[in-house]
């Protein structure tokens, strides 16, 4: 991408996902001028193999790992569906939830996670995510007879996003260069204390170094991160 979009939509399935797989374009972004938001779709409540913690005591952990984590590259607004762990599904109130927030942000934009994985392990929540997300994208949030009563009943006119970028794809078209926000991105990651537990912060900048590295590789960057576009008709 060229151009540095103004508004942007984060749909993120669980807390550090955004951060690990985009937030380098994140910070670069609103450092060029532009207002992001991220929609935060489960609690994390079941990602952690400590024994003796509870889905509650790990959710509410999280939930302040992810605000942390969105101080420090800059996100505008935090919305948190908390929604439990592993249980998301592809219905008509979770797409809603999602159209009420396009509508609501009318972003330029939406970063999201890749639904079709082939030949990757692809958490279920990351796939229902990815494409619920674009369906709440296209057609739902642009059609205003589509979940009328937000119109009516909250304010919320329909919106046509121009462009989604899906991470975690197999089949990158779409790099950004994340050069001068790779400490920041670093810096995002390591908020998320009880997801890294047992990586020293030395390792954890190295996995993150690594990954920017390999994307930066395709496209002839130091560090980057990679994406596949989809564009739709405004």
């Amino acid at each position: 991408m060229e151009a540095t979009p103004q508004r942007v939509l984060v749909v993120t399935p669980h807390p550090d996902d955004a951060e690990i797989w985009c937030g380098g374009t994140i910070a670069r972004w609103i450092k060029e001028g532009a207002q992001v938001h991220y929609l935060l779709c489960t609690d994390g409540g079941k990602g952690s193999d400590r024994p003796g913690i509870t889905s509650e005591e790990l959710a509410a952990t999280r939930e302040q790992e992810q605000l942390e984590a969105a101080r420090i590259l800059g996100v505008k607004a935090v919305e948190m569906l908390r929604r439990p762990d592993g249980a998301l599904e592809d219905t008509p109130d979770f797409r809603k939830e999602i159209v009420r927030q396009v509508r609501l942000v009318r972003p330029d934009v939406v970063l999201t996670t890749e639904p079709y994985r082939m030949n990757l392990s692809w958490h279920r929540d990351h796939r229902i995510t990815g494409q619920v997300t674009t369906d709440a994208v296209f057609p739902y949030a642009r059609d205003h007879l589509h979940f009328m009563e937000l119109w009516r009943e909250e304010g919320l006119e329909p919106h046509k996003t121009g462009t989604i970028l899906f991470w975690g794809t197999e089949r990158p078209d779409t790099f950004i260069d994340i050069a001068d926000t790779l400490e920041q991105k670093i810096a995002s990651v390591k908020a998320h204390r009880s997801q890294m537990a047992d990586r020293s912060e030395a390792e954890i900048a190295g996995f993150v170094k690594e990954r920017a590295q390999e994307a930066g590789a395709q496209n002839g960057c130091q560090y980057a991160e990679a994406f596949r576009q989809v564009t739709f008709r405004t």
